[in-house]
């Protein structure tokens, strides 16, 4: 062991199909990455302590809307799934998909890497490749992983260091191998040997100069979306005011064929990216007495976004309702994107609690969240879309348009139906927001 080339002996192992692959976090990035490297018959152990997630994994069942159970029951063929770290000294590469949300102060939080990094950390062993794929800050994966285990180790000889940042859309049409990776490396055999592992699942691999410009690159991904998302929020009230209609307004300007791509409005942002990414970077460039100006507005807008959806709501009700309470409102759609049932940041559940806040009487459906969400106070269930159920309420919300909703039904049927998503056709009892 002593004369061990580490990176030669790995290296022949993931060229070969040989190398087995933890993957820390079974969410909706490291689902997708344990199916992958099961199409290759690449071993893999997912490490995941939500029981109850494990359970169905096990059973061969997608605990995901958009992953089929046939997927789930084909990753048993060259999978195992664990509630410890128990074997996670067994696996050649270790890649890490834990969430990282921010405090309520827009500090990040990296609760969950620290926390299970403290646990690995402890069983790690010579010759294994780590790969960080968990959105973070630039110097995120230097200072956090590789300063708590260089002591221990010779980094880039005899462990191996990479960050290659996530590039999942749940419910995207799109293949996962048509998806460009980026990877980086500690050094240079780190580079390599995390490159050579993503061109077995992806077509396309591209190489960063360091770790901390890959962790950048997804961050500027997503506050490229932020902030665009904010603009075109911000122009949508501003045109509502003007009596002018935005998405037409947007479907002229995207005739232009160059320097113009389309983003569409809502009632604000949600989801694990977009409304957290960017306080990550306002966060870390307070550390080099920068302050990033225009990332912090565009989030605020979003938010603002929000409330004047909330507010315009209420307004709508209070103007054209036939029963002067017109306290029944009926949401449709909680997650916070259509066609999935991630709920994660979602408007929808924002525009339900102020409403329920407000003294409303408010409920929701949903065809992906059926069971209930722990963030509504008093929880409740997703109701049935059907006439009778339609009829009784005052106003209906279009929040979240899945393609499941039946929008002749809930056109004809609606006494006063909002649209925050330019989704259905225009009526008398038709408001957009």
């Amino acid at each position: 062991m002593k004369n061990t080339n580490f990176y030669k002996v790995l290296n022949s192992k993931i060229k070969k199909n040989k190398c087995l692959v933890g993957i820390v976090g079974v969410g909706y990035v490291g689902i997708q990455l344990i199916i992958q490297f099961n199409n290759k018959k690449i071993k893999t152990i997912g490490f995941e302590k939500d029981i109850k997630k494990t359970n169905l994994l096990k059973q061969g069942l997608s605990p995901y809307s958009y992953i089929k159970n046939k997927n789930i029951r084909n990753v048993k063929k060259f999978s195992t799934f664990q509630n410890n770290f128990e074997s996670i000294h067994k696996c050649d590469v270790i890649i890490i998909c834990l969430p990282t949300p921010i405090k309520k102060n827009t500090k990040p939080d990296l609760s969950n890497i620290v926390s299970s990094f403290s646990k690995i950390s402890k069983k790690l062993r010579k010759g294994q490749l780590i790969i960080l794929e968990s959105t973070t800050y630039p110097g995120t994966t230097r200072n956090l992983i590789a300063k708590k285990i260089g002591s221990r180790f010779k980094m880039g000889k005899n462990l191996f260091l990479s960050y290659s940042p996530e590039r999942e859309n749940p419910g995207s049409k799109m293949k996962f191998e048509d998806v460009t990776k980026i990877c980086s490396g500690y050094s240079k055999n780190c580079l390599n040997l995390s490159k050579n592992l993503y061109q077995k699942i992806v077509k396309k691999v591209v190489k960063s100069n360091s770790l901390e410009e890959a962790e950048m690159s997804k961050l500027l991904e997503n506050i490229y979306r932020s902030v665009n998302i904010g603009l075109v929020n911000e122009v949508k009230i501003i045109l509502k005011a003007m009596k002018l209609d935005v998405n037409n307004v947007i479907k002229l300007a995207s005739t232009k064929p160059f320097g113009f791509k389309s983003f569409y409005p809502g009632p604000g942002i949600g989801g694990h990216c977009i409304p957290i990414d960017p306080y990550y970077l306002y966060w870390r460039a307070k550390d080099f007495n920068q302050e990033a100006r225009f990332v912090k507005l565009a989030g605020e807008v979003n938010i603002q976004t929000t409330n004047w959806t909330i507010k315009n709501i209420i307004k709508i009700i209070k103007k054209n309702s036939a029963n002067k309470k017109g306290n029944k409102i009926l949401i449709l759609g909680l997650a916070y994107k259509k066609n999935i049932e991630d709920y994660r940041e979602s408007a929808g559940i924002k525009i339900m609690n102020a409403l329920l806040r407000k003294k409303y009487i408010v409920e929701y459906s949903d065809p992906f969240i059926d069971a209930g969400v722990p963030l509504i106070k008093p929880n409740k269930k997703s109701i049935l879309l059907n006439k009778k159920n339609i009829r009784k309420f005052d106003c209906v919300v279009l929040v979240t348009d899945h393609d499941k909703f039946n929008y002749k039904l809930i056109m004809k049927h609606s006494k006063i139906l909002v649209d925050t998503r330019n989704r259905v056709y225009r009526n008398k009892n038709y408001f957009p927001l």
